[in-house]
């Protein structure tokens, strides 16, 4: 099961993995809007424009997993690398179509 486990490899994805998932657990309290690059950067007229507590919690949820699977790169699974690319496109494409659509995050 942990024939390619090496860990050279695991510490950095583990590493990787967890600030995700630690970001992630800040912006789902809906705090942490700084976080979010393009967010961070508007005006204070365009900002107020947004709903930042959705808005938090959306980029939560969606980081949230793309930690998980990061964390688990690290085990040298040789078949979950192409799912990790797989998975980690679905949930972006996603949430891009998501948050582009409906107006969700205007207040």
């Amino acid at each position: 099961m942990f024939a390619n486990f090496q860990i050279s490899a695991f510490i950095p994805c583990a590493a990787i993995g967890l600030v995700l998932i630690v970001l992630s657990a800040i912006l789902l309290t809906g705090n942490g809007a700084v976080l979010i690059a393009g967010y961070n950067t508007l005006p204070q007229r365009e900002k107020e424009k947004f709903d930042a507590s959705r808005l938090s919690k959306f980029i939560g949820k969606v980081l949230l997993p793309v930690g998980v699977l990061t964390f688990g790169i690290g085990f040298g699974w040789s078949w979950f690398v192409p799912v990790y690319i797989a998975a980690v496109i679905v949930i972006v494409t996603a949430a891009i179509i998501y948050a582009n659509t409906g107006n969700r995050f205007k207040r």
